[in-house]
């Protein structure tokens, strides 16, 4: 089994009308039952950047932190969902059922595999 990261950009779904949200969230929460169903959910979660609480920071090697990247930044990841699957067909199936429920396209990564796990 391998893990992957699928994650999509802050953003992404801008362009979706504040009426249709109550559905989105219901079909994105469902597409997530679903993972959790079939045994391959390890952790997901929406990432805040609307409530002000937003003070992303970066933490040089030397301990150093300074500010960023900023919130109107399109580098900033807005949900991500990790799963433990057999193949990257099996994570690209789960990202398509994500990119519908959540109205946006989904990015996929594989983690590295650790010899030390």
């Amino acid at each position: 089994m391998a893990k992957y990261l699928i994650s999509f950009e802050r953003g992404a779904m801008d362009h979706i009308p504040d009426e249709d949200f109550p559905q989105v969230g219901k079909d994105s929460h469902a597409v997530i039952q679903e993972i959790r169903d079939a045994g391959v959910f390890v952790f997901g979660g929406g990432l805040s950047y609307d409530d002000g609480d937003v003070e992303h920071a970066v933490v040089a090697v030397d301990g150093m932190v300074t500010d960023g990247p900023y919130p109107e930044s399109k580098e900033l990841i807005g949900g991500v969902t990790i799963v433990d699957v057999p193949t990257r067909e099996e994570a690209l199936k789960w990202a398509a059922k994500i990119a519908v429920g959540c109205r946006c396209a989904q990015d996929v990564r594989k983690f590295m595999d650790d010899p030390e796990m």
